[in-house]
């Protein structure tokens, strides 16, 4: 069987697909792009792991290729060496430096020398991580405890205030899971990501959205105090169902001001299951800490009037097709499918277990909590409540 012989593109073409790559295009759009396949164009991305390299620059002291063409043409002519640098500006020792190790007086080119120069200089820096094996192994203990990228980046600054050398970059330590820089992390780690795909994608890549029918009586979310909105002060709470494989749901309530977890099993996504469901979780806590609740506009939701008489808490609903405005929660469930993958049944989970994870989960740092954890933040507004 003949083999098929291999694409190959140029550097501008490779510029256009990490272009539209970053802009969330998939690899069929950008195959279509130059009638390809889009194997030919997964090669390419996957080499850098879906992250696209830093453009190359020459050193500002480096000599040019029109110092170098007036080098060539001095030697041609036959000008000593220390006149070609007095006329450039450079030292001596830079210019015969240069002719030596480009072939001499009688061989030396311009073209061919500013290439070798620019081929030289291509020795890309040694990953800090790979150079301190100690951070490395901080990094992979915190990865295996499901803890994201700019999370811990986040939290080596507040435990090494003084420390440069035990900080690092979120992007410095997805390179080295993606790209795999020899001696820094092992790929394994990559499966403790919340995302487990093999190559990066961009944040702008497309997502999907679903169609969840309509409610009768709905309060929007438009209605919303401005309290709630600024997320000054605590007891708004964000839920929605996480579905798992065999119809099996858990109802997952994020906390706005804290970002304060809470996970409740529920036997069925019928509205009646799932308001008694929450009613039951709702009058564990103090008033004070649960005034109002912003969901979807998904059927479960349908019984709405009876959650709020049983538990005097309002319900907002988003805007169809909207999860942005349920952020806080659409980025807790992103966390939760870290641990529960798309597709098991998790009709099996006891609320008990279900409690542990929440507890794991509410003792990651947050960013957005100057990467306090949501546990101490919510401790602290039970605290005043008391």
């Amino acid at each position: 069987m003949k083999q098929r012989p291999r694409i190959y593109y140029t550097e501008s073409q490779k510029a256009q697909m990490w272009e539209r790559w970053q802009k969330g295009e998939s690899l069929q759009q950008i195959a279509q792009l130059f009638d390809r396949n889009h194997s030919s164009v997964q090669r390419i991305l996957a080499e850098r792991g879906g992250i696209r390299p830093a453009p190359r620059c020459r050193a500002k002291v480096a000599l040019t290729l029109s110092e170098r063409e007036e080098i060539s043409r001095a030697m041609v002519a036959g000008h000593s060496m220390r006149s070609v640098a007095t006329r450039l500006g450079r030292a001596p020792s830079t210019i015969s430096r240069e002719i030596n190790r480009n072939g001499g007086r009688g061989w030396y080119r311009a073209s061919g020398a500013d290439q070798a120069a620019w081929d030289r200089a291509s020795r890309p820096k040694t990953c800090k991580l790979a150079e301190n094996r100690q951070l490395a192994n901080i990094v992979a203990g915190k990865l295996q405890g499901q803890w994201a990228p700019q999370q811990i980046a986040g939290w080596l600054k507040r435990a090494y205030p003084e420390d440069e050398n035990y900080h690092v970059s979120h992007e410095t330590i997805y390179r080295s899971l993606y790209i795999q820089a020899r001696g820094a992390l092992k790929k394994e780690l990559l499966q403790h990501l919340r995302r487990t795909r093999a190559m990066r994608r961009s944040r702008h890549h497309t997502q999907k959205m679903e169609n969840h029918g309509r409610i009768t009586d709905t309060v929007s979310i438009s209605e919303r105090p401005a309290t709630v909105e600024d997320r000054a002060v605590p007891g708004h709470w964000e839920g929605d169902l996480l579905f798992g494989d065999n119809t099996s749901q858990i109802a997952t309530l994020v906390e706005r001001h804290t970002r304060y977890v809470m996970l409740v099993k529920v036997a069925g996504k019928d509205t009646e299951t799932v308001i008694s469901a929450l009613i039951k979780n709702a009058r564990k806590l103090p008033q004070e800490l649960f005034k109002s609740l912003t969901w979807d506009r998904g059927k479960e939701m349908a019984g709405h009037k009876r959650f709020t008489l049983a538990t005097d808490i309002k319900v907002y609903f988003c805007d169809p097709h909207s999860p942005w405005q349920r952020g806080s929660n659409e980025n807790t469930n992103g966390l939760l499918r870290q641990y529960f993958p798309k597709g098991i049944d998790i009709s099996g989970y006891s609320q008990v277990q279900l409690n542990a994870v929440a507890r794991k989960l509410n003792g990651r740092p947050r960013k957005t909590l100057n990467y306090e954890t949501p546990a101490e933040r919510f401790s602290q507004s039970v605290a005043s409540t008391g």
